[in-house]
């Protein structure tokens, strides 16, 4: 770092993405895309005219597509913040409402504890239990900003409706964060919700599902009050945080959302296959409500397996966390990803030793 950097950050710890190397092409199962190609809708949806436009500022409320938003989960247009992929809502939350400090699971998401030290935010974790679930006792009475991944990453676990609706309720006086990036892999919204409670942020991404990471949006809704205040950190700092292309693309995926549910269905439906086929070969892991499988083999280092993949041509996501030292994580990839992967897999093993064929 240079001796121009302010001293308050030189100690923050910055949150470290999905590796995208370019040496080769690779099978990449880490970091969580769709395989598949947004919607035929989202494909057609930017003519000449949009591309000429960019001359203009988009739109800094995104107008059109907060009512499509507010349309396809039953609320209103003031119940939607947009913002340049999900992770800038959790920015402006931990800026926003963590002044009595932080709360959430750990392990979990690693970009909790980096915003809480961006923000000097005080935080603390609460561990999941040794199967992964969560401690949802733990997670109420905080007295303090309460953010939770459901379903959680990396472990893909989720937590019903009733548990969600006892953490918001048991802290009346807070903001109840509820990240739902992996929500349309069989996990259940908190979205119905926020209509009851006026501490819930409900916080989604287009970057899963609606298969658009590279579009960077994400959208969060909750009460109109606790919308204004993310609208009021985003008009000071980056008034037009969405560009006109990705408005554009985002409201032809609402007007498309029976294909990304479909899509979500087939993911989920490799994902039960490829967790058939781990299981044949000895691999244990969480039961995983998302668009990826959290795995663990008895013998098999989580690290070594992570290398030979790689030298293999496939990519999946390990921890640096010695906690997590034994697992990896397996994006769901399509169907021929996954036969690739699973026939690499079961060549590490005979290599190791731990796999006889016949």
């Amino acid at each position: 770092m240079s001796r121009f950097l302010h001293e308050k950050y030189a100690p923050l710890e910055a949150y470290t993405p999905g590796e995208q190397p370019r040496d080769r092409a690779y099978i990449k199962l880490n970091t969580n895309e769709s395989p598949y190609p947004p919607a035929p809708e989202v494909l057609d949806a930017l003519g000449q005219q949009d591309l000429e436009d960019l001359r203009l500022y988009s739109d800094p409320e995104g107008k059109a597509l907060k009512e499509k938003l507010a349309w396809y989960y039953g609320c209103q247009g003031e119940n939607v913040f947009l913002s340049n992929g999900s992770d800038d809502i959790l920015n402006f939350a931990f800026m926003a409402f963590g002044a009595q400090g932080a709360v959430f699971p750990s392990p979990s998401y690693s970009f909790y504890p980096v915003f809480a030290q961006l923000h000097g935010v005080p935080y603390r974790t609460v561990p999941l239990r040794e199967d992964f679930t969560l401690d949802v006792e733990g997670l109420c009475h905080t007295g303090c900003l309460t953010v939770l991944a459901n379903p959680n990453a990396p472990t893909g676990l989720a937590v019903g409706l009733e548990a969600i609706e006892g953490i918001v309720a048991s802290n009346p006086d807070q903001v109840v964060l509820v990240d739902e990036a992996y929500i349309d892999f069989g996990g259940e919204s908190a979205a119905e919700l926020i209509h009851r409670y006026q501490n819930l942020l409900v916080v989604m991404t287009y970057s899963k599902s609606r298969s658009m990471a590279g579009a960077r949006l994400g959208f969060a809704l909750g009460d109109r009050e606790l919308i204004a205040d993310l609208e009021k950190l985003k008009f000071s700092t980056n008034p037009y945080n969405v560009n006109r292309l990705t408005l554009t693309l985002g409201a032809a995926a609402v007007d498309a959302a029976p294909y990304f549910v479909e899509n979500a269905k087939r993911i989920m439906a490799t994902r039960a296959r490829t967790a058939a086929a781990l299981q044949m070969l000895g691999f244990t892991f969480p039961d995983s409500k998302a668009n990826f499988l959290f795995i663990r083999r008895e013998g098999l280092p989580g690290a070594l397996l992570y290398r030979k993949l790689k030298d293999r041509g496939v990519l999946i996501r390990h921890f640096s966390d010695p906690a997590l030292a034994d697992y990896n994580r397996v994006t769901i990839g399509t169907e021929e990803e996954m036969g690739v992967f699973l026939q690499e897999v079961r060549a590490i093993l005979e290599e190791e030793g731990l796999y006889e064929t016949g």
